[in-house]
């Protein structure tokens, strides 16, 4: 399953590679897509994952907001 998300703050490659490792640390997370053009997130995972969490985990990578698109 393929979730769509957007992710504001995010200004460079680093916040990719953070926002990318905070979410693929998640229980059930298979892959994370994310692109700093046009902040989106794509989480592939086996099941869905808890919005609460994804949002957490985004926070955790920095000062970064994350919506479901």
């Amino acid at each position: 399953m393929i979730t769509n998300y957007v992710v504001t703050g995010m200004t460079c490659g680093h916040c990719v590679n953070h926002v990318t490792e905070e979410v693929e640390a998640l229980d059930g997370v298979q892959a994370v897509d994310v692109q700093l053009e046009g902040g989106t997130m794509a989480v592939t995972s086996d099941a869905e994952i808890d919005f609460a969490a994804i949002t957490e985990a985004v926070a955790e990578a920095g000062d970064y907001t994350v919506a479901k698109a």
